[in-house]
């Protein structure tokens, strides 16, 4: 009878389904960005980004739950997926919020969808700065200048005057899956992955 190794780490025993699971992702040409935006997940996105970018250029579909993280990473995640030739469909299911916003708009508005129950969250950067006062000053001209960049995007890419977006993320803005539609955010509510362009 044989028995499991106890020197072998679990990763190693369920290594060949991930595997499995990742390749079924990429024949399929769906990225799921899940969880907090970091810089290890950017890394990870745009290298796959990439990837299915140089296998074809049929559309790639990203499906996003995030309640946002660091705003450089979506800032990466977000020029990545502009930069390449192949389509991306956005499917922003659960919660996009943040920084997960930002890279959510990276689409034109036609192909960015989400299914009924997503919730979206647009608000302003934050900062827990400390330090020498010379620093919190630079640090605070910094959240600035990235207030104002997420709001350019923002009102790039919903139509909507960027004084009045500016309004809108001076505090946290919810917006359901109908609200969003409003705003501009979303083009279509879909419960169905034929309902995404191609």
């Amino acid at each position: 009878m044989e028995t499991s190794d106890p020197a072998t780490p679990a990763s190693a025993a369920t290594e060949p389904h991930t595997s499995y699971l990742e390749e079924k992702a990429f024949k399929s040409r769906t990225l799921l960005v899940f969880g907090t935006v970091t810089d290890t997940m950017a890394a990870d996105i745009t290298r796959r980004l990439i990837a299915l970018d140089a296998d074809s250029d049929q559309p790639i579909d990203m499906l996003v739950s995030s309640p946002g993280g660091h705003l450089e990473s979506g800032d990466a995640i977000h020029d990545i997926v502009r930069f390449i030739a192949a389509p991306v469909n956005m499917v922003g299911t659960g919660w996009v919020g943040s920084a997960a916003t930002h890279l959510y708009l990276s689409v034109p508005r036609e192909r960015r969808y989400c299914t009924p129950n997503t919730r979206f969250l647009i608000h302003q950067p934050s900062g827990g700065a400390g330090g020498p006062a010379s620093d919190i000053a630079i640090h605070a001209r910094e959240i600035v200048k990235a207030r104002e960049r997420i709001a350019r995007t923002i009102a790039r890419e919903t139509g909507k005057l960027l004084e009045a977006v500016l309004v809108d993320i001076e505090r946290d803005r919810w917006l359901s899956a109908g609200e969003a539609v409003e705003y501009g955010l979303v083009s279509r509510i879909i419960e169905r992955k034929t309902e995404l362009r191609r």
